[in-house]
């Protein structure tokens, strides 16, 4: 396994994250492992030398923070790895059951800390960018959850830079904790990052961990042209509206893995590996060839010309995944 600093922290993260919203309660979708068959990923994960495990309060509704809890305590030392959770999304029926007031994210870093079975997180992240709350808010609440111990660093996900520039600009100003990294959706059909937030990211010294790393599978070959979906994840989760282009990248994925004699898979991650404002991106993993393939790629190496290939076909596309 490799290990890189976290942004410009001094914070030790594999260069791959494991993320687990598969582990959870399959009653939330069906696709979700539940906790006996999840934990042997988890094992598996510590085993290859993966450090850096990603969750979120509601990823099967507290399910899956609970599995991973139980895991790493079995598993693991808790100094020996890097935890990151999320707020944001709704937890119950009541209106302060949601976004990012100073209500919300006091109540649900103390529930989050419970169900992980530890002291603190290593990075607490907004999951989503709240249009309902001062953004100043949400930053002084943040600080408060470091300066309690509660949380190391802090960390956002998917939003506009615009937003991104102006809440590491208000921390500044307010002396506030900044966050230390950028949870996006980045990938082979999925570039529009490129424009505006990963140079913020580059310039800031920002941690970049891409959710997504394979399209939910898509970049794996799972959604043939004119033909359903191989899997119920494609068939059921989130999708783009898929342009001819974007089967054209399939396409050289998957030739170009033949070539080399690797998965399609394997292929997407390594050239997101290979961007240099990439981190650590964070996969799933429902089969344990999954995970072995992933930490594999470390070692793949592309050249200029086979991500040049990769990269020809892509065309500007309408933002996603910010809501």
């Amino acid at each position: 396994m490799k290990y890189v600093n976290f942004g410009k922290t001094g914070l030790k993260v594999s260069r791959l994250c494991l993320g687990t919203l598969s582990y959870g309660s399959p009653q939330w979708e069906e696709w979700i492992l539940p906790e006996e068959t999840s934990r042997p990923f988890i094992q598996k994960a510590l085993e290859l030398g993966i450090n850096f495990f990603d969750t979120a309060d509601m990823y099967s509704q507290g399910v899956s923070e609970q599995i991973l809890g139980r895991s790493l305590k079995d598993f693991a030392k808790r100094e020996q790895v890097v935890i990151a959770t999320k707020v944001y999304y709704p937890m119950g029926d009541s209106p302060n059951d949601k976004g990012l007031s100073r209500k919300h994210i006091m109540n649900s870093i103390d529930a989050s800390l419970r169900r992980l079975q530890t002291d603190y997180v290593d990075i607490y992240q907004i999951h989503r960018w709240d249009y309902e709350t001062p953004i100043e808010e949400t930053l002084a609440a943040l600080h408060d959850i470091v300066k309690a111990g509660k949380a190391r660093y802090i960390g956002a996900s998917s939003m506009y830079a615009w937003q991104f520039a102006k809440a590491l600009y208000l921390a500044d100003m307010h002396g506030w904790t900044r966050f230390v990294s950028m949870q996006n959706l980045y990938n082979l059909i999925y570039r529009e990052e490129e424009r505006e937030m990963l140079p913020l990211c580059q310039t800031e010294g920002i941690a970049v961990i891409p959710w997504s790393p394979i399209a939910r599978g898509f970049l794996a070959g799972n959604q043939p042209r004119h033909s359903p979906a191989k899997t119920i994840r494609a068939r059921t989760d989130y999708q783009l509206d898929y342009e001819e282009f974007d089967f054209e990248i399939v396409d050289r994925v998957m030739n170009i893995a033949k070539q080399r004699g690797v998965s399609a898979a394997q292929i997407s991650l390594a050239w997101l590996l290979h961007q240099p404002s990439v981190t650590a991106p964070i996969i799933g993993a429902t089969k344990i060839e999954h995970l072995e393939e992933a930490v594999a790629t470390l070692d793949l190496v592309m050249d200029n010309d086979e991500r040049t290939l990769l990269e020809q076909p892509y065309k500007p596309r309408a933002i996603f995944g910010l809501d």
